[in-house]
């Protein structure tokens, strides 16, 4: 009876204790309202000069946000398409995407069937007014330009264009629609009976169209791999990334649990369908670039051993975002729980709660990371992303082709190619005369390069100068100068093939539109073809999955 009675005093105390706390926890925040109100309306009101009243207020939001992490965000009504984007994969506009080049709007490429492409706008354009404003100087931004281009459906927007080889600008009157952004950017076979699928988001639909890019493999041939690229997708909706792995594994299967601030906050979400593909050979792609609702998919395959990762470790976001309506049609991105994978483990590798003396979030030190187990009993550990089972690194580029890349010519060479070449040929492929003719385009151009030895060469001169070498020593260097730039002229043919694979990317991109693209790229990918050859070799694939051996 003692100890019913202890028991019962105790329950009553934890939850007198709970009660208080949370009572405490909600004074102090009315007093943090009254106070900021209070500070906020004097300075607005009293301050020598004349503040902005919405800007000053923003800037108290933004500055409350910085001491968390950087995914709990606030969003004005200007923002909403960014919402409907993540959420729900659509917003209003005329299908195309922009970025800057040598300090102007360019068109990247128009979305397949929607107004820009279908009346005419190319890659490389350059837009120059937009309802006739003229696009320069503050106004040289993709978020203005996008601000300005997008809007309600079955309106009109008005843009003029600058288009190589054209002696005039060209005027569209383009018709806003409702733009369905794709998870699946692109799906098809890389080589015999192994299907390839590109995710680059998680909106609502991304299961589904998982699902349907499976089944459209079924009818074109015998499916014996699946190669899933989930590499640079930032993530999404939780519920996408579940809907994802339903189509893998058995139903009933844990693909994540998420665990809140309040006790019994724990959420576990489960498969609720039966797969398509429950024991096709899978191979998933990740990299640095890969967050949040693709650490979840690849975790969870990983854990269930349904899938062998291939490439780089992941980002190492293990943080769920809750989308909160606020007055004024804005918004609060906030940061309600931490997921974890099947096995248990989070993946979250950035500690936002702590900080170093320098002000920089901490990481979870090797010393302190734990093991956990797969379903087959191989070894995965927490607080550093998805370990890849293969990791295989991208081949890094040169500094030739990076400084191309910068310098946007082989994107400006790809223009000026088509339009003197318009007609698309089905079996185009890229020669030897079009390297060739890139070659003498970079000539043309007055095209300059300095590589990292140059550039430290003359440092070493400054330097040399400064401490007032001799000209013994300024005439070896000066030799050694004169033989680099000996050497600079064949930096074309050392690095041809890269500029040959980045060539033949971007024509295809101009011809074909983004599957043109991606398809060709993956003919260049190591990764890709890792993981391909992976699902291929079917003992190989069973024994890495039975005993985690690479």
């Amino acid at each position: 009876m003692k100890k019913i009675i202890v028991i019962a005093v105790g329950v009553c105390l934890a939850a007198f204790t709970a009660r208080a706390g949370e009572e405490n926890m909600y004074l102090k925040i009315n007093r943090g309202i009254d106070t900021f109100g209070k500070v906020y309306k004097e300075i607005a009101t009293g301050y020598i000069d004349v503040v902005d009243p919405e800007k000053f207020m923003r800037a108290g939001i933004d500055g409350m946000l910085e001491t968390l992490d950087p995914y709990t965000v606030f969003m004005d009504g200007d923002e909403g398409d960014e919402i409907e984007l993540i959420t729900h994969g659509e917003y209003g506009g005329v299908g195309i995407t922009i970025g800057i080049r040598e300090g102007a709007i360019i068109i990247i490429a128009p979305m397949d069937g929607y107004s820009a492409q279908k009346q005419g706008i190319r890659a490389g354009d350059t837009i120059e007014e937009i309802d006739g404003t003229r696009i320069t100087g503050a106004l040289v931004h993709p978020d203005s330009v996008r601000g300005r281009v997008r809007g309600t459906p079955g309106t009109t927007v008005r843009v003029k264009i600058r288009r190589e080889g054209a002696s005039e600008p060209l005027e569209f009157t383009l018709v806003r629609e409702q733009i369905q952004v794709n998870n699946v950017t692109y799906s098809g076979y890389m080589r015999n009976g192994i299907g390839y699928i590109r995710l680059d988001r998680f909106s609502r639909r991304a299961g589904e169209e998982v699902k349907q890019a499976i089944k459209e493999f079924r009818l074109r041939g015998d499916l014996r791999g699946i190669v899933l690229d989930l590499r640079d997708n930032p993530g999404g909706l939780l519920e996408a990334a579940v809907d994802v792995v339903s189509a893998f594994v058995p139903k009933g299967s844990t693909v994540v649990s998420t665990k809140g601030r309040r006790t019994g906050e724990e959420k576990i979400y489960r498969v609720e369908s039966l797969p398509v593909a429950p024991d096709v050979p899978l191979a998933v792609l990740v990299n640095r670039g890969s967050a949040s609702a693709s650490e979840i998919v690849a975790g969870a395959l990983q854990d269930l051993d349904r899938a062998i990762v291939v490439g780089t470790r992941s980002f190492g976001k293990g943080l769920v975002q809750t989308v909160v309506p606020l007055t004024y049609n804005s918004t609060l991105k906030l940061t309600t729980a931490r997921y974890y994978t099947p096995s248990g483990r989070s993946i979250q590798e950035i500690d936002y709660e702590h900080r170093n003396r320098d002000g920089v979030f901490l990481t979870m030190p090797d010393s302190m990371k734990r093991d956990y187990k797969t379903s087959h009993g191989r070894i995965v550990r927490d607080f550093g992303g998805i370990t890849p089972d293969s990791v295989v690194e991208a081949h890094p580029k040169s500094s030739y082709y990076t400084d191309l890349m910068q310098k946007a010519s082989i994107f400006k060479y790809a223009t000026r190619y088509v339009s003197k070449h318009p007609e698309a040929q089905t079996d185009f492929r890229i020669s030897d005369e079009i390297v060739n003719d890139f070659e003498e385009y970079l000539k043309m151009q007055k095209y300059t390069y300095r590589d990292e030895t140059e550039k430290k060469l003359a440092a070493m001169k400054e330097a040399m100068e400064r401490e007032h070498y001799g000209p013994e020593a300024f005439a070896s260097l000066t030799g050694f100068i004169a033989q680099l730039e000996k050497e600079k002229e064949s930096v074309f043919r050392r690095n041809r093939h890269e500029v040959k694979e980045e060539l033949a990317v971007e024509l295809q991109a101009r011809y074909f539109g983004e599957k043109g693209r991606i398809g060709t790229a993956l003919e260049y990918d190591p990764q890709a073809q890792t993981a391909a050859s992976v699902v291929a070799a079917r003992a190989t694939y069973d024994a890495m999955l039975r005993n985690g051996k690479k």
